[in-house]
């Protein structure tokens, strides 16, 4: 028998640059850019000066962190940068898998490739190698650990960064696999922070990344894990998903691996929600521009969701319908719904509108049913039906969620979501920084891309 582990590590160890399809590698590059966006716009928060001072408050280190010119030791600049790319719940998703994939790709692949002095090339091809694992264990849930309370990120993508920090190593095959079972041993992250829209779930993405350099290190000084990583009687998809593994695809975790990349069908948020709650937003702001409703002309309003958007950004309804903070407005499909309506856009700037009593007021008569034609999963389908009080009915539907990999945001698109969360940084010279990302493939060094994310 082979192990999952096994299988994943002979295809990491084999993985080169050139075996990878230049349109993934441009593509991939795209979600670097995209990353590194959002983490110079998360400097302006509160969460990100509250994580930077705990985190240096421990001693400092030279490993660079995004839009910060104090640096840390590597699993804490690893940390930090992931919260920084996912704390604005801006950052994109592996749609199948659910899995965050940049924000815990991208500070590994970073850390490990500054401190193991690689090339751009080496990091860009262990970025998409960890994408590639992380989605394919995501893939054999569908979805489901969500469901079940875990955050697919914090888990799944604690065994793509021990191979992402493993392959800039140089560990061997046989490591590799070390590395993932060590990892088992350290996958987290729960979705108890949906209860009160708390800070928690910023820090899985980073903390994955901390934990699989982890792996990998001690995988390479002869420490062992078990080899039945993933289907063993205790590994994990038994603890995660429960011991009834027959019910799952397992055969997801390494089908068509080197043949058909994941790593192209991660979707680039263009609005900063959840991404079940895309589709609808969408669908409300171009009711707005359409019909230039307000809230005086609504009777009620319902919002058509993929099944599993549900437990995350719908229910329960109280809690929904009044966020605690512009972070739990994120998770909420009534305030996202309403907002949308009112001002026909959904932005960062709309976020801070979490407690306006006009989209609270029509957020009360947003219902939601989950939609009966959805597309998920490969879709994030959704629709919104307005009952105006004369008593006509305007429905707009999304059949596809934009930025999926079937209705892409285009790259002037993505550069112009860049250069707009750079703006917010007041980051000198984007233009740079655009270049040397996209341009990564030329990197004699990826120092030379820390030196200039952290030379803000």
């Amino acid at each position: 028998m082979t192990f999952i582990a096994e299988s994943l590590a002979a295809f990491a160890a084999d993985l080169d640059h050139d075996d990878i399809p230049a349109s993934v590698r441009r593509h991939a590059a795209h979600l670097m850019l995209d990353g590194a966006g959002i983490a110079f716009a998360s400097g302006s928060f509160d969460f990100a000066a509250q994580a930077h001072g705990a985190l240096a408050s421990f001693e400092a280190g030279h490993s660079p962190v995004i839009g910060q010119r104090r640096r840390l030791p590597l699993r804490d600049a690893v940390l930090l940068n992931g919260i920084l790319v996912h704390g604005l719940d801006f950052d994109d998703t592996h749609l199948t898998s659910v899995v965050h994939v940049t924000s815990s790709c991208l500070p590994t692949a970073l850390g490990a490739a500054v401190a193991g002095k690689c090339s751009g090339r080496e990091m860009l091809t262990a970025y998409i190698l960890g994408i590639e694992i992380a989605a394919r264990i995501g893939n054999v849930a569908a979805g489901e650990l969500n469901q079940i309370g875990f955050h697919p990120t914090g888990v799944a993508a604690a065994f793509a960064c021990a191979m992402i920090a493993g392959k800039l190593e140089g560990a061997s095959a046989e490591q590799l696999v070390m590395a993932q079972g060590i990892a088992l041993s350290m996958a987290a992250g729960t979705r108890e922070y949906s209860a009160d829209g708390s800070s928690t779930k910023r820090m899985h993405p980073g903390w994955a990344g901390a934990c699989g350099i982890t792996a990998a290190r001690l995988a390479k000084h002869g420490f062992t894990g078990p080899r039945s990583a993933y289907e063993g009687q205790f590994g994990f998809f038994a603890t995660h998903l429960g011991p009834a593994l027959d019910k799952w695809d397992m055969a997801a975790a390494t089908r068509d691996l080197g043949s058909v990349w994941e790593s192209a069908r991660v979707a680039i948020k263009p609005v900063p929600a959840c991404q079940l709650s895309i589709a609808c937003i969408d669908a409300a702001i171009a009711l707005h521009r359409e019909y230039h409703v307000n809230a005086r002309m609504i009777e009620s309003v319902e919002a058509l969701v993929p099944p599993h958007a549900v437990k995350i950004v719908c229910e329960p309804v109280e809690r929904r319908r009044r966020p605690a903070s512009r972070y739990a407005a994120q998770f909420s499909i009534q305030f996202q719904v309403a907002c949308a309506l009112l001002h026909g856009r959904f932005g960062l700037a709309e976020l801070d509108r979490f407690a306006d009593p006009e989209i609270l007021a029509l957020g009360d008569r947003v219902g939601y049913r989950v939609d009966p034609h959805t597309g998920y999963p490969q879709h994030f389908s959704g629709e919104v039906i307005v009952t105006l009080k004369d008593g006509r009915r305007l429905a707009h539907r999304e059949q596809i969620n934009r930025g999926a990999a079937d209705n892409p945001l285009s790259e002037a698109d993505i550069v112009a979501k860049f250069t707009d969360n750079t703006a917010l940084a007041h980051v000198r010279n984007p233009d740079a920084v655009r270049d040397m990302i996209v341009g990564i493939d030329s990197l004699e060094y990826a120092s030379a891309l820390g030196d200039m994310l952290a030379d803000v």
